[in-house]
């Protein structure tokens, strides 16, 4: 890992992605503070890792996480917006529940969260944002639309994000983490929990373009 990559914070860490790049950046020496909605991580602890309870679907929620990590009194090489839902996948019909619950978290939530957040990340560190490929325009279909919508709302989100932050040098990257074989993606998903992590492992520790789409399958920026 790279030396300035000390600590890191990580949203939906309790399963899926989240914990399992959780555990990466433990491994590879990272300290890491993990969001979860319970405040906890079953069958998993380790000296480095402190657990937080936060939904950031809530914005009660995100105000006692954000005083939490403001007690700890670090700074942030880098925040891992990775909680997401995926609710609609499989529906072509856009309804108001589904809707208004992906938005919830996909968006409104994570651009609150980030906004609480944005203090406790140094300047030079980075803000890391999971979207998805399927929401690029080029790559739009009939299903999923409240997933596809609110992960371009968040792209929109990061290239503006990368603008403001510019002077701060804090890197913002939108990732595409693929799909990958989670509770969310399915058994039957084409790329494996352990590349995916690692994939988005090394957006971290290796992309330097500010408001650019990552890819782990290119392994690098492609084209909104």
């Amino acid at each position: 890992m790279s030396n300035s990559i000390k600590n890191v914070l990580v949203t939906g860490a309790s399963n899926g992605i989240g914990l399992g790049l959780t555990k990466k950046l433990l491994n590879e020496g990272a300290a890491v503070i993990a969001i979860t909605r319970s405040g906890e991580i079953a069958d998993f602890s380790h000296p480095n890792l402190t657990i937080i309870k936060g939904d950031i679907s809530d914005e009660e929620s995100i105000k006692i996480a954000a005083e939490a990590v403001k007690n700890l009194g670090i700074k942030l090489d880098c925040l891992v917006n990775n909680a997401g839902v995926g609710l609609d996948l499989g529906d072509e019909i856009p309804t108001a529940a589904l809707m208004n619950a992906t938005f919830a978290t996909n968006t409104t939530g994570t651009v609150l969260f980030t906004e609480a957040f944005l203090d406790f990340v140094q300047e030079g560190g980075q803000i890391v944002f999971l979207s998805t490929a399927m929401a690029l325009l080029r790559n739009l279909a009939p299903n999923a639309p409240a997933y596809r919508m609110s992960k371009a709302a968040i792209n929109i989100y990061a290239v503006m994000l990368s603008q403001r932050l510019a002077a701060k040098n804090i890197n913002v990257t939108p990732l595409h983490p693929g799909w990958v074989q989670t509770r969310m993606g399915g058994d039957t998903a084409p790329v494996t929990l352990d590349q995916s992590v690692d994939g988005i492992y090394k957006a971290i520790t290796e992309n330097t373009q500010t408001g650019k789409f990552w890819n782990i399958e290119l392994n690098g920026v492609e084209e909104f």
